[in-house]
């Protein structure tokens, strides 16, 4: 028989266990969202210079691998989407919307732990720090930093596959810093000039004239390049526009200015081996918008066929950061028609 103060411990902790969510190795997540209907906090407007804001979701889950979403890709349907997590895990799901087409929450989320070419799993960032994705046929590209690869799984079947293959990058391992890798990693049209190459952009290893590495990995424009960094502002993930233009998401900390994020279209025309890449400012923002530490960035046709932007934000499980997704729509401008909003 059990003394007493020992059967309370048991009691309490079976108390304890009842009340945990469920266990991750089953997949499923629960997922609740806060609808958010201001970029600008406190102000009804939606036009920021070609963006214009549709709408987003502030979420929150029980399960404690939810967050630290570094990067998304959505499928052909515009809805279901593929995530990666810098902890190493997978993240799909669907994106739910109201009757007027706005972001109204997530469904059907599903956290899953990556295997490397060795088919082992690590929770952690040391070897499986995740931080671009982009979808390729019946492939998903994975970009990590740390230990600097990009690795290839198949689609389907990623969720319980080992990587089957990895691509080399152009870049001797000492050259690039532990934590500022390769964030972004995307996609060109077949119709451009890269011919659906693969391109990388590294969040803050640069050259010898400050700017950030870049490589084309495979195509007719194989080779390297690179970024133009100004200040604090690295970039987190990218994706091509239709006619070839890349947009880049780039995030700011410091303790002087604190969080910004701000989005640039570099031109088809400027990537290519040996240049360096830049472009306009699309967008910017700081703490007086609904941002955080924003890292991923997706673009897709909508039905009505215009371009819309999504973007993410990684709370690196932090109480004093939000897990955010924004979307807006990409409107025809002139040229130089940006919106500079740190003020």
């Amino acid at each position: 028989m059990l003394r007493k103060p020992f059967a309370n411990l048991i009691s309490i902790a079976l108390a304890l266990a009842a009340a945990m969510p469920p266990a991750l190795a089953d997949g499923d997540v629960e997922v609740r969202s806060r609808i958010i209907t201001d970029f600008k906090i406190g102000s009804d407007e939606t036009r920021f210079g070609p963006l214009e804001f549709l709408g987003g979701l502030e979420m929150v889950s029980p399960q404690r691998l939810f967050g630290s979403l570094s990067s998304i890709r959505f499928r052909s349907d515009k809805t279901d989407f593929v995530g990666v997590l810098d902890t190493g895990h997978w993240m799909t799901g669907r994106i739910e919307r109201d009757p007027q087409g706005r972001l109204s929450g997530l469904a059907d989320v599903a956290i899953t732990p990556m295997k490397n070419r060795a088919g082992r799993s690590f929770e952690g960032k040391g070897h499986m720090d995740a931080e671009g994705i982009t979808l390729h046929g019946g492939q998903i590209l994975v970009s990590f930093e740390q230990d600097h690869r990009v690795d290839v799984y198949p689609d389907p079947g990623f969720e319980t596959s080992r990587a089957i293959d990895t691509i080399p990058i152009p870049f001797s391992e000492r050259s690039l810093r532990g934590n500022r890798g390769f964030e972004t990693i995307a996609i060109a049209p077949v119709d451009s000039a890269l011919k659906g190459g693969t391109l990388i952009v590294a969040e803050r290893s640069l050259d010898i004239d400050g700017n950030a590495y870049a490589a084309v990995l495979d195509g007719p424009l194989k080779g390297r390049l690179s970024l133009a960094h100004y200040g604090d502002f690295d970039a987190t993930d990218g994706a091509f526009l239709p006619d070839g233009d890349l947009l880049l998401l780039e995030r700011r900390f410091n303790v002087a200015e604190g969080i910004g994020m701000r989005i640039r279209r570099i031109k088809a025309a400027d990537i290519r081996p040996g240049a360096v890449m830049d472009g306009e400012i699309l967008l910017q923002g700081d703490f007086n918008y609904q941002i955080d530490n924003m890292e991923g960035l997706d673009v897709f046709a909508a039905e009505d066929g215009t371009t819309h932007v999504v973007i993410v934000s990684d709370d690196n499980h932090s109480i004093l950061q939000r897990n955010l997704m924004l979307e807006f729509r990409l409107v025809a401008s002139r040229a130089g028609d940006t919106a500079l909003l740190q003020k």
